[in-house]
């Protein structure tokens, strides 16, 4: 075994790979880019190694750099986590070149599984069924429009070196998928270096079904059984599990049994995953299953399989790139209970799922849970890399069960200023189809619209206009001439103050950016600090300034419940089963912001590149039409026209580098 590894890698999959190695008594070292100078994988390492500016592209995908990074250290082995340099053959060969252990596969079955359409030739010569599509090498514009044609719509279209939903277009219509070629054929060259796509039938109940493979040097291969990763938006995946739910005995030997043989036609060697789409019209059937593509690495939901099984997958990839034989015999892995795994993301549900940045002020994770991240309260959200910034995973008995945990763990994360998807995660665990195991990758996009919206429950209001009442009755003296607004009310001189009797109050703010109202009353006495909240016909308890220990910040007790609360300048934050909800004084509350302002300017929701611009000066366009398309955090966000107008100035040209909030181009409204 050896004695020291490198992570050419970052974030939480470098800090689950010390994990690992530090248990094992192996010396870690850490590489870092500029912006990543103080993230907490650099500091979890026994040693780190500058190797570069913010771009990957200078730094965690410098080959060179990493290489150079492990000889200075003295390093024997480097693991390259997941994305980035994981399934580059070449880098492997270098590794292996420079007498460095590589924990990973083989370059050769990096290579054949690295590009879609001759993985999919490939197991069609093992006997692996594939879905139907077209996998040729003539890529021109008109041949692929034919081929698409001759499939039938809807089709995707899908980057032949890509991954994680990067480079994966769905075309409905004929007419649109000019469009979305030349959109997967952009992020196909962005993300991978390679423009070229392939073709495939789209499934329309699809289920997203792979297993995780382990071989090593001695021509074993053995299945870890199956994982559930139909819960998607825009085929990245949200909600992880396993074992697949409906999935029987006779199924899951023919997928596990297909996936060994897909491992073996390419002599795999280490951690892999054979992916699967299956048809869900009619519930999981041996013969509506197809092999999809295989990835030559670690998964980012390996943590599931890790809890189902009881197993190590990091140790199984240490040993067997150490030479040693596979631990266990394909009859021992045990397949125990239920696991799901949810990704929380740095982005915002409300605004289009935007990525967001920032730093995190306020950085709270559940307790109880297994927690995976590489962040932590005061670090930093880049704009640079992808905006996953923990994964939350959760054991249990059964699946109502651990759906249950997962949904409690993503109801008590805390995250301030940087917004992130944990109510909507929330949502997802908790809509009547997940719940019922009625999963398939379109569920997310049918019902965008009820998961993506706050449950803005009335007590959170009446506890966030009371936070903020009680704030200003403690600390805000008024002018005279303010004498009339509402918040003048706990003096008496404007709402009914009676010497004798318990004043009414009215408290008046902006929640979320909407105008709300509490009517309170003061309690009698012998309850000072509780009051009467009235939102609409509710009624409600309320004492501002309680303490919520358990969450290191304050909260406010509504009835029962204790809500926390985040007292920021001038604006309070309650986190209500994930949501973060803003709550402002009504006089000073300012409008947000957004991509599409009222006046037709488009700014850019966060920096980035600008790669298109669809639209030109003086086009006619419809409302929701793409008129500049900016890539930040590795994706492309189009920006819309806000209604239906004519395009005015555009201020920027493909390449250039934006900035937050810079007005890129502008619509004038029709009529």
């Amino acid at each position: 075994m050896f004695t020291s590894v490198l992570v050419a890698n970052r974030g939480e999959i470098a800090c689950r790979v010390f994990r690992t190695a530090r248990r094992m008594g192996i010396r870690t070292i850490a590489v870092y880019s500029e912006a990543d100078a103080q993230a907490l994988h650099v500091r979890e390492a026994d040693e780190a190694v500058l190797i570069g500016p913010a771009a990957a592209r200078e730094s965690y995908l410098d080959a060179a750099k990493v290489l150079a990074a492990a000889k200075q250290t003295g390093a024997e082995a480097i693991h390259p986590g997941y994305g980035f340099l994981s399934e580059n053959a070449d880098f492997a060969e270098a590794v292996m070149a420079a007498g460095l252990v590589w924990i990973g596969p083989p370059p050769a079955a990096i290579r054949a599984m690295g590009l879609k359409d001759a993985a999919k030739s490939l197991m069609i010569e093992a006997g692996v069924p594939v879905t139907p599509g077209y996998l040729g090498e003539d890529q021109s514009p008109d041949r692929l429009q034919r081929e698409a044609d001759a499939i039938g719509y809807p089709v995707l279209i899908k980057a032949v070196a890509g991954g994680g939903g990067k480079g994966m277009k769905k075309v409905d219509r004929a007419e649109d998928f000019a469009d979305g070629l030349a959109s997967a054929q952009r992020e196909g060259q962005s993300s991978f270096g390679d423009p070229r796509v392939l073709i495939e039938k789209y499934i329309t109940r699809p289920r997203h079904i792979e297993v995780q493979v382990f071989g090593d040097t001695h021509g074993t291969v053995v299945h870890l059984y199956e994982r559930d990763c139909s819960l998607q938006r825009r085929h990245q995946k949200v909600i992880e599990e396993a074992p697949a739910p409906g999935m029987d005995a006779a199924t899951r030997k023919a997928v596990t049994d297909a996936a060994v043989r897909a491992a073996k036609a390419v002599n795999y060697e280490g951690a892999g995953t054979i992916e699967f789409i299956a048809d869900a019209s009619d519930g999981l059937k041996a013969d509506r299953i197809w092999f999809m593509e295989m990835n030559t690495r670690l998964q980012v939901e390996h943590p599931v399989t890790e809890l189902v099984t009881g197993l190590d997958l990091v140790e199984w990839q240490f040993r067997v790139a150490a030479g040693e034989p596979i631990p266990m015999k394909q009859a021992d892995i045990p397949l125990n209970g239920w696991a799901m795994e949810a990704r929380l993301y740095a982005e915002d549900p409300a605004n289009g799922f935007l990525p967001s940045i920032g730093k995190l002020e306020h950085f709270i994770m559940p307790d109880g849970v297994r927690v995976d991240t590489g962040v932590e309260q005061g670090g930093e959200v880049s704009q640079f890399y992808d905006p996953m910034i923990a994964k939350l995973i959760v054991h249990a008995e059964t699946r109502e069960e651990a759906a249950e945990a997962l949904a409690e763990a993503c109801a008590e994360v805390e995250v301030w200023p940087v917004r992130t998807n944990a109510g909507f995660l929330v949502r997802c665990l908790e809509h009547p189809r997940f719940v019922e195991g009625d999963v398939d990758t379109g569920l997310i996009g049918a019902e965008s619209e009820m998961l993506t919206e706050k449950r803005l429950r009335a007590a959170v209001i009446a506890a966030g206009l009371a936070d903020q009442f009680e704030d200003r009755r403690r600390t805000v003296s008024l002018p005279h001439e303010e004498e009339t607004s509402p918040w003048a009310g706990w003096r008496g001189n404007s709402l009914g103050f009676r010497l004798n009797g318990a004043p009414s109050m009215k408290a008046v703010g902006m929640v979320d950016g909407e105008r709300r109202e509490a009517v309170l009353a003061k309690q009698q006495s012998g309850h000072a600090d509780w009051y009467d909240a009235f939102v609409g016909d509710q009624a409600f308890k309320v004492a501002p300034g309680g303490v919520n220990p358990d969450r290191l910040s304050s909260g406010v007790w509504v009835d029962d419940e204790l809500i926390s609360t985040l007292e920021r300048a001038d604006v309070t934050v309650l986190f209500d089963v994930g949501d973060a909800v803003e709550v402002r004084d009504w006089r000073s509350a300012g409008s947000s912001g957004s991509a599409a302002a009222s006046d037709g300017s488009l700014r850019a929701p966060m920096p980035g590149k600008i790669v298109a611009t669809p639209a030109k000066p003086g086009d006619t366009v419809t409302k929701g039409q793409p008129v500049v398309v900016l890539e930040a955090m590795k994706m492309e966000h189009a920006l819309v026209a806000p209604f239906d107008g004519v395009v005015g100035e555009i201020s920027v040209s493909v390449g250039d580098q934006v900035s937050a909030d810079m007005v890129l181009a502008s619509v004038t409204a029709a009529g």
